[in-house]
């Protein structure tokens, strides 16, 4: 396949992942009795933004414009990725990478996000049989020329132990946090409260944590994420909120609830599922330098920043931990 016939190809199957077949909703109800953390509506939302950021002609030529045309044909080596399993197709992208630049993909998939993705490049090899062997799901990755992997900060040193002496990148844990002034208004909030709540807070673009000024109201912001409130009959997220609030009733701790999320003052950018940290802030020019420099933060939400409400809606140029995937793999 050259380029152009690749660009084809993803934006065919952007066509069929939005078209809602009986096959794929199928598929999405196996992905979701495989792990119930995968809800039909965050399923869904994982696949809106697939289909609207990463699968649209245009932007797909936009993004593909940013790379020489000659890097994009390029003799075919072994790359090894492994895919996280935190929200619905998280390693969507990387393989989107991987197929791009033309090399042989080679996936470890989660156990906890392996329906989803394994149906996408059936569908791949289905459509062009050509092609079906550039992407193979592996369970032990070997003899690859170069790694890509994502995992958390303990599964990060293994992979820095076994592919060190490989071209690689290894992402560990990052998370997301926010700057508010507020002035926010009514439809702010309620986007911030999307940056917090989709996928259970799961992602690493979700928004843990949030600075505040001195003197801030957070009756606003705690009605803003009540459209979330129907999380709290999800028993798996209903489990992580009563034990943590028991915690904080055991240890005496101040918090504020709406009934499905707590809010809690503490210096840690990661917060526990079904809690969202918060701190003050006194001089804004400095927690703005602070906050950018913080080494575990993957997006910054808030007025001059990443804008509310889209801090799950990367866009095909905003690449995990900041480097840029598929320039890695074009000079492989």
């Amino acid at each position: 396949m050259n380029i152009a016939e690749k660009e084809a190809a993803l934006v065919r199957l952007g066509q069929y992942l939005a078209g809602n077949s009986p096959e794929l909703e199928a598929v999405k109800e196996r992905a979701y009795l495989a792990n119930g953390w995968f809800t039909p509506a965050f399923i869904n939302q994982s696949i809106r933004n697939i289909c609207q950021y990463y699968l649209d002609p245009e932007a797909l030529q936009r993004w593909l414009g940013q790379y020489p045309a000659a890097a994009l044909e390029r003799e075919p080596k072994k790359v090894g990725i492994v895919v996280a399993g935190n929200i619905p197709l998280v390693g969507f992208h990387d393989w989107l990478c991987g197929f791009i630049s033309g090399h042989h993909v080679k996936m470890k998939l989660s156990s906890k996000d392996e329906v989803l993705m394994r149906h996408i490049l059936e569908k791949m090899a289905e459509w062009y049989p050509e092609q079906a062997q550039q992407t193979e799901i592996m369970d032990m990755l070997k003899n690859c020329d170069a790694y890509i992997a994502t995992g958390s900060n303990n599964s990060a040193r293994y992979f820095n132990y076994y592919f060190s002496k490989y071209p690689h990148i290894i992402r560990h844990n990052r998370t997301s946090a926010a700057i508010l002034t507020g002035r926010e208004n009514a439809a702010e909030l309620e986007a911030l409260a999307d940056d917090v709540m989709l996928y259970f807070g799961l992602g690493c673009r979700n928004v843990t944590k949030i600075m505040v000024p001195e003197e801030y109201d957070f009756e606003p912001l705690l009605n803003a994420l009540r459209k979330y409130d129907y999380l709290a009959d999800h028993h798996k997220y209903k489990n992580n909120y009563d034990y943590n609030l028991a915690l904080f009733l055991l240890n005496s701790s101040h918090y504020l609830t709406n009934g499905s999320i707590l809010l809690h003052e503490a210096a840690s950018l990661f917060s526990p599922l079904s809690v969202l940290h918060y701190g003050y802030y006194k001089d804004i020019q400095q927690l703005k330098a602070d906050m950018t420099a913080e080494p575990d933060l993957q997006c910054l939400v808030g007025q001059q920043f990443t804008p509310f409400g889209q801090a799950q809606q990367p866009s095909l140029s905003d690449y995990a931990d900041g480097v840029d995937t598929l320039a890695f793999l074009l000079e492989l």
